[in-house]
């Protein structure tokens, strides 16, 4: 039987029924009930979203699928009954998985081999010191009974079939060796060797960015069909939903609030929870003004309006300008060739940010927007180019600042990193962190930073008690809130935003998104946001650049790039963003190759290739794209 062969067949009763299912984590002083009645079913072939915000109970219930609950979660009611359609004699007797030790070699042989799973984040789930193909084949060598050489063989026939462009050599690749999505199409590969009936796939593409996150929706789509298995597919983002679910149930505090068909669920939702979560999904189509409306608000806009407003001279024209900045590295063939060779990160690039504004920078993981991020940070310095700063006393070169300059520098451009959690020292508490920029800068007393921490507390609404605690106590988002009040410890005139809210649910993403338009407009702060989601980027910037393979391709204000987008690049990055209106689904087939990301298959006049010049021209007012210059070369 090859690998790709239809796993399920049409069976009496669901593949999988959930019925009344209660998890409860016991610990020294108290137990609490994670999950509480939750019923679901899953039919063989069709794909059921379970949605809800981080903490709804979204990845216990697949944790207890699969029996690898942790050692303080127990399954204390309930049934989860699963029909292996490859055990037809079992069709009308399914198999109580709730009632099964997890350590029995029935579980055993159930996990991984007739219920698969794909984690959320790829690169902590594949084992850095063994090769992608050993951890593949090891699956199929645990489910059946096969060689390491013909595991060999299956491994690089799903390997060609979930998209890696040389299915032998990756199967001596490590993880690090590969791109985010290439580990992602892995950890599909190795979920799938097997042919199982269900593929839970939890998170699946939250570290994706979105062209890369719309191929690997596609190819489950496309390997679903082929196969007949079903997914449960445990996401917060309704925009996926929308596009890949047959099913929909909404889960809430641990239980399921409500479900029923795709359709009927967008378009007539009657939960309040669920008209809430559509409510905070940042949509293309928002008129000027509106707010987001997240589950909870944040209880800050009293404060932030009362916050003492700093005076500071205004810059004559941008607050910060990058000018033809460049960046390369260099690196190593292999570990014993002695041979390097040269990546070019970022190629001229100019930027400009007006005081007061938000410049948004978009592209794809891996095309520059970090580098760039870092040297204005003066983190690293560039090849070529320079970064000026204008505080108000004229522009200066950023590369040329020393002492006390520099001091100041640091103190006026901050920045927000994409990872709350390890960017927090977890040995310090949250007060401790919040003065650390002061204690460095040498500003205020004892009792003036104490009373600044709590004022800065309250202004990214958290409670000032909460100042003893350390970061692991608080959720996601409010340790994004406690990255952003770091930040503005020191009276900030420009914040560098990097991802600041990739890795958050869509209600909490509202908080910080509509925290940091309430700042803005109260602090007179200027924004470098850095994303790869062109529609959060649209609710936040004023201007947005779009950058690939360290060029800037596209630069507009956000109301003429979204009516003109001109350049290929920019089209594809919006057909690529999953919106949950119905009645705008996702363009795969537009979507499948990567000509859209590859400069050098870019149509004229916009293709780039070594050794041809380009430059940014301008189509309409503030509206400017990157062309080449037909029969010009670039000078050596």
């Amino acid at each position: 039987m090859s690998v790709m062969e239809t796993a399920g067949k049409p069976q009496n009763g669901p593949l999988l029924a959930v019925r009344g299912l209660e998890v409860t984590f016991t610990g020294d002083q108290a137990s609490f009930r994670a999950l509480d009645g939750v019923s679901l079913t899953i039919e063989a072939g069709r794909t059921v979203a379970l949605v809800g915000e981080s903490g709804s109970g979204k990845s216990v219930t697949s944790q207890a699928i699969l029996g690898i609950l942790p050692k303080t979660g127990h399954v204390t009611g309930g049934e989860i009954l699963f029909r292996d359609p490859a055990r037809p004699r079992d069709a009308g007797q399914p198999l109580d998985i709730a009632r099964l030790d997890p350590e029995s070699e029935t579980m055993r042989g159930l996990r991984g081999g007739r219920i698969a799973m794909i984690f959320q984040e790829p690169m902590t789930s594949l084992s850095p010191v063994h090769t992608v193909g050993d951890q593949v084949s090891e699956a199929v060598m645990l489910h059946q009974k096969v060689s390491a050489a013909e595991a060999k063989t299956l491994s690089i026939a799903v390997f060609e079939r979930v998209g890696f462009p040389n299915p032998e050599r990756t199967f001596d690749t490590y993880p690090f060796e590969l791109s985010g999505g290439m580990r992602q199409r892995a950890m599909i590969a190795m979920a799938l060797i097997c042919r199982p009936a269900l593929l839970i796939a939890d998170e699946p593409t939250t570290a994706l960015d979105v062209t890369t996150q719309a191929q690997i929706l596609d190819l489950m789509r496309e390997l679903q069909a082929e196969t007949g298995m079903a997914i449960l597919l445990i996401t917060h983002d309704l925009g996926i939903v929308a596009n890949m679910a047959d099913d929909v149930a909404v889960m809430y505090r641990g239980r399921i609030v409500e479900s029923g068909t795709r359709d009927a669920l967008f378009r007539d939702p009657q939960h309040p929870y669920l008209k809430a979560l559509l409510r905070a999904v940042p949509r293309f189509d928002m008129p000027p003004g509106e707010r987001l409306t997240p589950i909870r608000e944040v209880a800050s806009t009293g404060i932030i309006e009362a916050a003492p407003k700093i005076a500071r001279k205004q810059p004559k024209g941008p607050v910060l300008a990058v000018e033809g900045i460049g960046k390369t590295y260099t690196l190593r063939s292999g570990w014993f060739s002695g041979r390097t060779k040269t990546l070019r990160a970022i190629d001229e690039v100019s930027l400009a940010l007006p005081s007061g504004t938000t410049l948004g920078l978009v592209g794809e993981s891996g095309c520059g927007k970090t580098t760039v991020s870092k040297i204005i940070m003066r983190s690293i310095d560039p090849d070529g180019g320079r970064v000026l700063f204008d505080d108000g006393n004229g522009p200066r070169d950023i590369g040329k600042l020393e002492g006390n300059d520099l001091f100041a520098y640091r103190r006026a451009v901050q920045i927000v990193f994409q990872d709350p959690f390890s960017s927090l020292n977890p040995r310090m508490t949250v007060y401790e962190a919040l003065i650390e920029p002061l204690v460095i800068h040498r500003i205020g007393t004892s009792e003036e930073r104490f009373a600044k921490a709590k004022m800065l507390m309250e202004l990214v609404g958290l409670d000032k008690r909460y100042l003893r605690r350390y970061p692991h106590s608080f959720s996601g988002g409010q340790r994004q809130r406690i990255g952003i009040a770091r930040a503005l410890a020191l009276s900030p005139q420009v914040l560098v935003l990097d991802e600041p809210v990739s890795a958050l649910d869509v209600s909490v993403q509202a908080q910080i998104l509509n925290l940091l338009k309430d700042l803005q407009g109260a602090l007179g702060l200027s924004y470098l946001f850095v994303s790869h989601n062109l529609a959060v980027v649209d609710y936040l910037a004023d201007t947005i650049a779009v950058m690939c393979r360290g060029h800037i391709v596209e630069e507009a204000p956000k109301a003429s790039l979204f009516r003109n987008p001109a350049h290929p690049y920019t089209r594809a990055l919006l057909a690529a963003v999953p919106s949950p209106d119905l009645d705008h689904p996702l363009d795969f087939n537009a979507l499948r190759s990567d000509r859209f990301s590859d400069p050098g298959k870019w149509p004229d006049p916009f293709r780039l290739a070594p050794g041809i010049a380009s430059t940014m021209h301008e189509i309409e007012p503030g509206h400017r794209v990157r062309m080449n210059l037909t029969g010009e070369r670039r000078a050596a």
